[in-house]
């Protein structure tokens, strides 16, 4: 791909632009276009096997933006640049492309490792949502439908056990049985979602802390990779924190004992969210501030099972075991939960 052509939908004159591979993003290519030797955008290239429709993403956006302008929100908004022609987004050799300003003097980490950087997060996407209050949420188009939705999930995993591999099926049955055993969280969430007291909100979707940026002295500044950012449920946001920033290992590990779930963290996710939207949510969400790790915990090892059932067509691996130990390990993580949630 020719990445200085992709730049001449933005710029008239690109002989003062350089473009480098940037970060470790595994969804979007990602690069910085910077002038004069100082970084001023970043190019990423918009993956739609995974992003189907850019255009429900240019729309959520362009609606956030505009509210926030109108109601003088003070919150960070990174949209992107419209191109030369007016486009949110660029289009080369049939491939999506968008441009948004690079945030100076900020940095992103891979990896929560104090509880500092768990409140800040918490506090950023808890601001994020905030902001939003008054938003009329049915605006907003799915940009990956059924995202968090449990019981498609479960859905998908009962057809696993029903048209997947046999041989793998049989492998797991230690795994699918406890999967099978906390069925109850998929029954919780389907009481959520007909209650009138859990409230549509901006949601993020995608919490993790590298989608977080932070100033020189590691505090917040604000939230990016907003592809994700729909309609949704509070749990989907405070439960991947908890689900990310908790574990002592990541979701690739393998020596099991060694998954822990780290209490002070579980404190630090539920200061720095509720700080912002406290006021804001009813008394049954209030109530249900645990089972929001519970559900993207087991959701996450319900998904990577399912996967491991169909023969990896979902999750990229690096091995034969890799979707089964991702979803071991989140059952792990599961009842390491259950132990430090209050």
């Amino acid at each position: 791909m020719n990445l200085n052509k992709v730049v001449t939908h933005y710029f008239s004159d690109i002989e003062d632009l350089t473009i480098d591979k940037f970060g470790n993003g595994l969804i979007h290519g990602t690069y910085v276009v910077s002038k004069e030797n100082k970084p001023a955008f970043i190019l990423q290239q918009i993956n739609t096997d995974v992003f189907k429709s850019p255009d429900a993403i240019a729309s959520n956006l362009e609606y956030l933006s505009n509210f926030l302008q109108s109601y003088n929100q003070d919150v960070f908004f990174p949209v992107a640049q419209k191109t030369l022609t007016g486009m949110h987004y660029a289009i080369e050799d049939n491939t999506y492309f968008r441009l948004t300003l690079f945030v100076r003097g900020t940095h992103s980490v891979d990896a929560c490792s104090t509880v500092e950087e768990a409140y800040e997060a918490a506090f950023q996407f808890g601001k994020f949502s905030s902001s939003f209050n008054k938003f009329d949420t049915t605006l907003l188009k799915p940009t990956i439908p059924d995202f968090h939705n449990l019981e498609f999930r479960w859905k998908q995993f009962l057809d696993a056990l029903q048209f997947g591999n046999k041989e793998r099926i049989a492998f797991a049955s230690s795994e699918i049985a406890l999967i099978q055993q906390n069925y109850s969280i998929v029954e919780n969430y389907q009481k959520i979602i007909q209650s009138s007291d859990f409230i549509q909100r901006v949601t993020h979707h995608d919490t993790k802390i590298n989608n977080v940026l932070f100033n020189e002295l590691n505090k917040g500044v604000c939230v990016i990779d907003l592809d994700t950012v729909m309609s949704g449920y509070f749990i989907s946001d405070l439960g991947d924190m908890f689900r990310t920033y908790l574990a002592s290992a990541s979701e690739e590990v393998t020596d099991f004992d060694s998954i822990l779930a780290r209490a002070p963290f579980y404190d630090a996710i539920v200061e720095g969210y509720l700080e912002s939207m406290r006021n804001q949510m009813t008394d049954l969400e209030l109530k249900n501030l645990t089972f929001a790790g519970e559900f993207m915990i087991y959701m996450q090892a319900l998904r990577f099972l399912t996967d491991f059932l169909n023969n990896d067509s979902y999750y990229g691996i690096r091995y034969e075991l890799n979707n089964y130990n991702r979803a071991k390990n989140q059952l792990v993580l599961l009842e390491q939960y259950r132990m430090v949630a209050h």
